[in-house]
């Protein structure tokens, strides 16, 4: 991601609308135990389009957020959704992935990934938490709602990102390499 003046006011717009959304409207909306975790989308799509750094910027300062806003532990959601903007970016910049159905797993992965380690985090935290089976199914609900979610809200973060992004990424996938210059057959690697 190019780092401008730009690219800081379109990534804080992406997270400020994901964290309003989310606390105004999808947290109040429960789908057979699970609810759609819009902020979660919004960080593993800035990590999958900006990388590692601007996806581990991004999750703190989306946790922030949702930590100051809700009156949760300070630090809790900030922790985990650093690590995963983390993840999801580093597995962009190592894997590479071009496929266009890729943000879906990405999303679930996300998703999971932040259910898990927020649940973690929270039982460590809290001195009183109990735990019943019932949360494992809203896991999993969540993470299905986030997968189903996850490419309308990528393809909107990466049509708002796209001028300030370094790489476009529908451009890499464009893009054919050109044909590889051999010898004969036994004899590949050696043309001049």
């Amino acid at each position: 991601m190019i780092l401008s003046p730009g690219a800081f006011a379109r990534v804080g717009f992406l997270l400020l609308l994901a964290v309003v959304l989310q606390l105004s409207a999808f947290s109040q909306i429960g789908i057979l135990g699970g609810h759609v975790d819009l902020v979660v989308l919004a960080v593993a799509a800035i990590a999958y389009y900006g990388g590692s750094v601007s996806g581990s910027a991004a999750g703190f300062t989306a946790g922030f957020l949702l930590d100051l806003l809700t009156g949760a532990t300070m630090g809790a959601s900030s922790l985990v959704l650093t690590a995963v903007g983390y993840g999801v970016g580093r597995f962009r910049e190592v894997r590479d992935p071009s496929h266009g159905l890729m943000p879906i797993p990405v999303g679930a992965a996300a998703t999971a990934a932040w259910v898990t380690a927020f649940a973690a985090v929270s039982l460590m935290l809290d001195i009183g938490a109990r735990v019943s089976p019932l949360v494992l199914r809203d896991m999993v609900v969540t993470v299905l709602l986030n997968a189903l979610l996850a490419l309308p809200v990528f393809t909107g973060s990466r049509k708002l990102l796209r001028p300030v992004l370094a790489v476009d990424p529908l451009e890499v996938r464009r893009r054919r390499r050109p044909p590889r210059e051999a010898g004969p057959l036994g004899l590949r690697g050696l043309g001049g």
